[in-house]
């Protein structure tokens, strides 16, 4: 029974360091993009619901909250890039005792990081909004919904970080089926609680908790009853001192990386909330749509991050510019191909949320300058995601606060101030501009790292 149980998990295993890499890329960052695709739609579904059945004012409120939990969650989530990096050159070095060892310390502290999270995000959440300056009509509906959503923190760090496991070996597979089961039971839920018990928006931050709960659940039942060398046994849940340092080395920069972007969206938001709620409306449900495209080309990011790492592991140096070119490549033409769809269909995808047609076309506005130069995104975080598999992560960070941040919120502070520049097109402008600085000065860095790196051989 036990061969039977390893043999079924060796098939969704990906061997990174030999044969050819675009097809093993793909074979990776499909599903993975499946289950990101998947996991936003359901969490569209929120969206969608409260806009449809609970009005503008419910759905500005949902959506106005986004900026706020990427900034908060963030700077935990990145943590798990320590996980992958870690887990994913242990896993092909075969070193069973650090492997162990770097698995048991991220479960516990993706827990020790949600329970965290729970207390800032419910106490705080108020006190944020109103420094966003959200609007008198839906801070009490964002706060409600904030708090909820918070609730679920530990939950959800969990599946991340025993996705980011999972994906180490290279399986993306699993967590799919797990999103899968989760979301179904999300959108459900959501219909029962905001159409039949008229609960607005506490009834999609409850669904949204429950779900999260369930895929955690899956997730942690996959790698309690793993029969490989990712096995997890509660009783070994320790934090071991020298694993998470090395955790922390690689992925609190990657943190601190998530929380400078997310800040920025913070301000942006900001200023967006600043044009009143019919564009709030509009930003959020377009938001929301470009969010499938970078979920499509973050999973290029993932591949890149997680191919290079293994093949560092196991000394395949010759491997990595390949792996770089070929993650590239496919992102280049996911972002312009899925940006641009969402661009052509802007009108009747944007009515999918909302029935106003100022609220539309204030949507559409955001979709053209950010969805139609989304590759320039892509190909900022794959460059990103290759370095960090390299080992360098402190880096990109400040490439990133240099960059993107720096440049987003120089802009904010200055000429959008003025009146000749004091439009959301001029807001919009930052994102395709920072994107693209971004990814040349992390070419520069890369050809650096490079350089050095065949110098050491």
């Amino acid at each position: 029974m036990k061969s039977d149980r390893r043999t079924r998990t060796k098939k969704y295993e990906i061997d990174m360091t030999s044969g050819t890499i675009l097809n093993k890329m793909l074979l990776f960052a499909v599903p993975l993009m499946a289950s990101s695709l998947l996991q936003l739609l359901f969490n569209a579904a929120d969206t969608v619901v409260v806009g449809k059945f609970s009005g503008d004012n419910a759905l500005a409120a949902v959506g106005s909250t986004s900026a706020l939990i990427n900034l908060l969650v963030n700077l935990f989530l990145g943590l798990s890039v320590g996980t992958n990096v870690l887990v994913a050159r242990y896993f092909a070095a075969k070193q069973e005792k650090d492997l162990s060892e770097t698995i048991h310390t991220s479960i516990l502290l993706s827990l020790v990081s949600g329970v965290i999270l729970i207390f800032v995000g419910v106490i705080g959440s108020k006190y944020f909004l109103i420094w966003m300056g959200s609007p008198n009509g839906v801070l009490e509906l964002a706060t409600l919904y904030l708090r909820i959503y918070f609730a679920g923190m530990p939950a959800m760090l969990l599946y991340n970080f025993g996705a980011a496991i999972l994906r180490a070996t290279g399986d993306t597979q699993r967590p799919l089926y797990y999103l899968v089961i989760a979301g179904i039971v999300n959108v459900i839920l959501n219909l029962i609680f905001v159409i039949v018990f008229h609960m607005s928006v506490a009834g999609v931050g409850l669904a949204t908790v429950i779900s999260q709960c369930i895929s955690a659940g899956l997730v942690l039942r996959c790698l309690l009853t793993n029969p490989g060398s990712i096995h997890v046994e509660l009783s070994k849940l320790h934090i071991h001192r020298d694993k998470f340092l090395r955790i922390l080395h690689i992925g609190l920069p990657a943190s601190f990386q998530g929380l400078l972007f997310s800040l920025s969206n913070v301000i942006i938001q900001a200023s967006v909330n600043s044009f009143g709620n019919i564009t709030i409306a509009g930003n959020s449900a377009a938001a929301s749509l470009e969010g499938f495209v970078y979920v499509a080309m973050n999973s290029f990011h993932q591949a890149a991050i997680t191919f290079t790492s293994q093949n560092m592991g196991v000394g395949k140096k010759e491997r990595i510019v390949p792996i770089l070119l070929r993650a590239l490549g496919c992102v280049i033409m996911t972002g312009l191909i899925l940006g641009n769809l969402v661009v052509f269909f802007a009108h009747p995808l944007l009515q999918l949320y909302t029935d106003s047609a100022k609220a539309v076309a204030a949507g559409t506005i955001r979709l053209y300058w950010i969805c139609m130069p989304y590759a320039l995104c892509g190909m900022m975080d794959v460059m990103v995601g290759s370095l960090r598999g390299l080992g360098y992560s402190i880096m990109p960070m400040i490439v990133s606060l240099i960059g993107a941040c720096g440049l987003r919120l120089l802009w904010i502070f200055t000429f959008f101030q003025t009146p000749q520049f004091h439009s959301i097109e001029s807001l919009y402008a930052t994102y395709p501009v920072s994107w693209s600085v971004t990814f040349l000065i992390h070419v520069v860095c890369f050809i650096i790292v490079w350089r050095k790196m065949k110098k050491s051989k």
